[in-house]
C-alpha cells in the first residue's frame, strides 16, 4: 500500500474518480535500469490514482529479457509494437509511429512519458501527431527520460550529429526532460545543447533494493558454495550486457593482469550479448578458463553480488550504472572507469573507487588493492550500502515522478 505521504494524482478534469492516464513508451524491456523502472513505476502508480499503458518494442538479438518482471495479472495495460526497435530502420520506424498513434488515440493519455533514445524519437513523434488531432483540451503532456544517451560512443560522428539535431528538435516540443543524473544533464544541456534549462529535471533512478540490502555474511558463504568458489578466494564480478559500449574485454584484460600475481583471484561474468563468444575465446587463449566463470543472464543477482568482493564497471559511457547501485546496496564496492554518471553514484572515495577511463592498469591495481585490504573493502561496502539506499530507493522515485506529473497536470 502507498504511504500516506506519497502524493496522489489529481483526477482527470471534469471527473470525480477517473485515474490519470499515462502512456509509458520504452524501446524494449531488456536487462537494465530503464526496463526495471518502467515496469516498477507502471505497477506502483496504479494504486495512487494513475493508470498506465506500457508500450514496448522488440528485443534485439542476444539481449536479456526482463518481461518476467511484469506482474501477472497486472493492473496496468501493456502493448507490444514489434516495429519499435533499437536499430535505425526508417520503414519500421514509420510503422511504429502509426501503431503508437493508434494506441494513443484509443487510450487518450494525459501524459506520454518516453524512455530510451528510439522510443523517445518514435514515441514523441506519435504523441505530437496525437496532440495535433486531439484538440487543445485533450492534449497530452510530453515527458522524456534520458537514461544516458547515444550521442557518444555508439555511432559515427556523422550519424551522431543527425541524432543530435533530432533530439534538439524534439526537446523543444517536450514539456519536461528528465536526466537520471547531474552528469547526464550537464552533458546533454551544455555539451550537446539539447533542451532549455527550465525544461530539465534531474530525477535519479529508483529501485526496490531491499533484497540486496538484506545480504549478510551467511549469504556470502552459501553463495560461494553455490558457485563452487573457495571461501578465501578474491572474487570480482562484471554484471551487464556483453556489448561494445560496456567494454567487457577490458574486464578480461584486468583479470589477466591480476591472475598472474594473485593465485586466489577468481572472476565472474554475469550477462550476455554479442561479445559472449569472443570473450570466451579470449579467456581460453589466455589460459584463464579455470579463473573466469561465465554465468550468462542471471535473474538471481543476489547470489552473484553475495559471492563477490567487488564489481568492476568498464563501460565507455554510462547513464546510471544499475549493477553498481545493486552491488553497493549489497555492500559490495565498485572499481569503475570514471565515465558518464558513474561519479554521481560514487561521489566520494569512501563510497567506491574511480579510475581514468580505459586505464586497465589502474583498474587492475585498484582491484588488487581492495582484494588485499579486507578492512577498507568492508568499510566502503558498509558506507556504500547506506548511501545508495537513501539516494536510489523506489519510494523516492515515486515521490519525484508523481510530483513532476502533478506539476504538469496543474497547468491547463
Amino acid at each position: 500500500m502507498p504511504s500516506d505521504d506519497v502524493p496522489r494524482a489529481p483526477r482527470s478534469p471534469g471527473t470525480a474518480s477517473a485515474p490519470v492516464r499515462i502512456a509509458r513508451i520504452i524501446t524494449r524491456l531488456n536487462v537494465g535500469g530503464p526496463a526495471i523502472q518502467a515496469i516498477e513505476m507502471s505497477a506502483r502508480l496504479e494504486s495512487i490514482g494513475y493508470h498506465t499503458l506500457l508500450i514496448h518494442g522488440r528485443l534485439g538479438r542476444d539481449e536479456g529479457d526482463m518481461r518476467y518482471l511484469v506482474p501477472s495479472p497486472h493492473a496496468f495495460e501493456i502493448a507490444h509494437v514489434p516495429e519499435l526497435q533499437r536499430e535505425p530502420a526508417p520503414l519500421a520506424d514509420a510503422v511504429a509511429v502509426a501503431k503508437i498513434f493508434r494506441l494513443l488515440r484509443r487510450f487518450r493519455p494525459a501524459i506520454v512519458h518516453t524512455h530510451m533514445a528510439k522510443a523517445g524519437t518514435v514515441g514523441r513523434a506519435a504523441a505530437l501527431i496525437y496532440n495535433a488531432t486531439a484538440g487543445r483540451h485533450a492534449r497530452a503532456r510530453l515527458v522524456h527520460s534520458y537514461h544516458g544517451h547515444v550521442l557518444d560512443g555508439y555511432f559515427s560522428a556523422r550519424t551522431a550529429s543527425v541524432f543530435t539535431a533530432i533530439e534538439r528538435a524534439l526537446a523543444r516540443r517536450s514539456d519536461r526532460l528528465i536526466a537520471v543524473s547531474p552528469s547526464v544533464l550537464l552533458d546533454l544541456r551544455d555539451r550537446h545543447r539539447i533542451g532549455a534549462a527550465d525544461r530539465f529535471r534531474v530525477i535519479p533512478l529508483g529501485f526496490d533494493l531491499s533484497r540486496f540490502a538484506a545480504i549478510g555474511a551467511n549469504d556470502r558463504l552459501s553463495a560461494r558454495r553455490e558457485l563452487a568458489l573457495d571461501a578465501v578466494a578474491h572474487v570480482a564480478a562484471f554484471v551487464g550486457r556483453l556489448t561494445a559500449i560496456k567494454q567487457p574485454e577490458l574486464f578480461i584484460d584486468a583479470a589477466d593482469r591480476i591472475a598472474r600475481v594473485d593465485a586466489r583471484a577468481r572472476f565472474l561474468v554475469a550477462g550476455g550479448g554479442e561479445l559472449d563468444s569472443s570473450l570466451r575465446a579470449a579467456v581460453a587463449d589466455r589460459g584463464l578458463a579455470d579463473r573466469v566463470r561465465f554465468l550468462g543472464w542471471q535473474r538471481n543477482l543476489e547470489s552473484v553480488y553475495a559471492a563477490s568482493d567487488l564489481i568492476a564497471v568498464t563501460s565507455r559511457n554510462e547513464g546510471t550504472p544499475v549493477a553498481l547501485i545493486e552491488s553497493m546496496a549489497a555492500g559490495v564496492p565498485g572499481v569503475c572507469f570514471d565515465v558518464g554518471g558513474v561519479s554521481d553514484v560514487i561521489p566520494s572515495p569512501d563510497l567506491g573507487v574511480l579510475v581514468e577511463s580505459n586505464d586497465v592498469s589502474a583498474l587492475a591495481g585498484e582491484m588488487r588493492d581492495l582484494f588485499d585490504d579486507d578492512r577498507r573493502r568492508e568499510d566502503i561496502g558498509r558506507r556504500a550500502r547506506a548511501s545508495v539506499m537513501a539516494r536510489y530507493g523506489i519510494d523516492r522515485l515515486v515521490q519525484d515522478l508523481t510530483g513532476l506529473y502533478r506539476e504538469l497536470l496543474s497547468v491547463h
